[in-house]
């Protein structure tokens, strides 16, 4: 019995297996969460880019229905307010392309105005407000990777916020 064990001891035959074995699932988990985090990582660059490109669209748009006192862009034809949150989701003023993001709905989106009093010249002399800063902010779930494999991710979210001095051109 004991010769035996010594063999069984030396034999080296099955050690690659084992090793395999336990480093597996150790070098899923590395894979995993790379891919999450790059995952991550792009949805929250297509949502900041998404944002910043409606602030310039909704920058370039006239002074006629902007409204500093209530803080609101009015949805008229000179201000379409679904072009704008379009332009932020889809890249597409028409809305008619892909969400850049899985789950991205117009109403994840708002739009918002202020005044900057301090700001009365130029192209801003005869705004009576001062100059009108248009802020588009959003807040999307993240459709995350692993929460197809059953994960809860429910109460991830991206956000994103930016700002641009209306100029009305």
């Amino acid at each position: 019995m004991i010769g035996f064990l010594r063999r069984l001891r030396a034999d080296r035959r099955g050690v690659a297996s084992v090793e395999m074995a336990l480093a597996t699932p150790i070098v899923f988990a590395l894979m995993f969460t790379a891919f999450e985090g790059g995952y991550y990582m792009w949805t929250e660059h297509k949502v900041i880019k998404g944002v910043r490109q409606g602030a310039r669209y909704a920058a370039r748009l006239p002074f006629t229905g902007v409204d500093c006192s209530a803080g609101t862009m009015a949805g008229t034809t000179d201000i379409p307010i679904d072009n704008i949150k379009n332009v932020v989701r889809t890249g597409n003023p028409a809305g008619t392309s892909i969400p850049k993001v899985r789950g991205w709905v117009n109403s994840n989106i708002t739009i918002s105005i202020s005044c900057d009093s301090g700001t009365k010249t130029g192209l801003y002399s005869e705004a009576g407000d001062g100059a009108p800063i248009v802020t588009v902010s959003t807040v999307v779930a993240y459709p995350a990777i692993i929460g197809l494999l059953g994960f809860d991710t429910r109460n991830v979210k991206v956000r994103a916020q930016a700002e641009a001095a209306v100029a009305g051109v």
